[in-house]
């Protein structure tokens, strides 16, 4: 007789807008929840605002002008956040995307390995919005590059069209593992090549414009068939930022 195993209970926290200091420091206070066993698995979906660059946490290398790069994308020549993240990889232009951030354990195998088992939640659910995506072939020349969505490892989800749609990059302490990734919607190409130069921008080529509301629900719906769990929507308490807060 086949006993159906029972669903592990991740908490969904809903979608949120912050700066991206404010958007790091939930993410690194969630791993460190989760892995001294004071937090379940997470899930959850956020957006940068204002606009963001964030770098790998051992990028060295970036242009200077980074650090006092003003945009006038929101019109009144705001100074663009320059942040840290607690995982790898390149720098990001957070602007027109949308981030999903997983928290979880109990993954077994390569960190690329893991990479796949956490994709495969953005592969379905992109793919029932009619999207195929692919992982990236690129070699090791990637760090050369310092721009995340310049090229695509085996790591990052590519459209059919070679253009890179989502990059990812994962952290683990202990037995805990956050991996949270850019997934590129609607990108400013003007903002994206004042950051990056003329010839870094490769619109991504989706079938129609998707609405932010849209592609959460169909990753959510996903993510709860891959990993076999429910979801509990639980905002953060006004304890848990006092916490959160304090880190950044």
């Amino acid at each position: 007789m086949d006993v159906e195993l029972v669903k592990q209970v991740w908490r969904l926290i809903p979608s949120l807008a912050a700066a991206g200091n404010v958007q790091m420091a939930v993410d690194r206070w969630l791993l460190e929840q989760h892995e001294s066993g004071k937090h379940p698995p997470t899930l959850r979906f956020y957006t940068w605002s204002p606009p963001a660059i964030s770098l790998g946490c051992h990028q060295k290398q970036y242009p200077e002008f980074w650090q006092n790069l003003r945009t006038n994308f929101t019109g009144q020549g705001d100074k663009l956040d320059l942040v840290r993240r607690p995982s790898g990889g390149r720098a990001v232009l957070h602007q027109g995307d949308l981030t999903y951030a997983v928290v979880t354990s109990g993954l077994e195998g390569s960190r690329l390995q893991v990479y796949a088992k956490i994709c495969e939640f953005l592969i379905q659910g992109w793919r029932s919005l009619g999207v195929e995506l692919n992982y990236g072939q690129a070699g090791r020349g990637y760090i050369h590059n310092p721009n995340c969505f310049g090229t695509a490892t085996g790591a990052d989800l590519i459209l059919a069209d070679g253009s890179k749609l989502i990059g990812s990059a994962q952290l683990r302490k202990g037995e805990a593992i956050l991996q949270h990734g850019s997934i590129l919607l609607d990108p400013h190409a003007g903002l994206f090549q004042e950051v990056f130069g003329k010839d870094a921008f490769t619109p991504v080529q989706l079938p129609h414009n998707f609405h932010l509301e849209t592609v959460i629900e169909a990753l959510i719906i996903a993510a709860c068939d891959c990993f076999n769990m429910e979801t509990e929507l639980k905002p953060l308490s006004e304890v848990e930022w006092e916490e959160i807060l304090n880190q950044c």
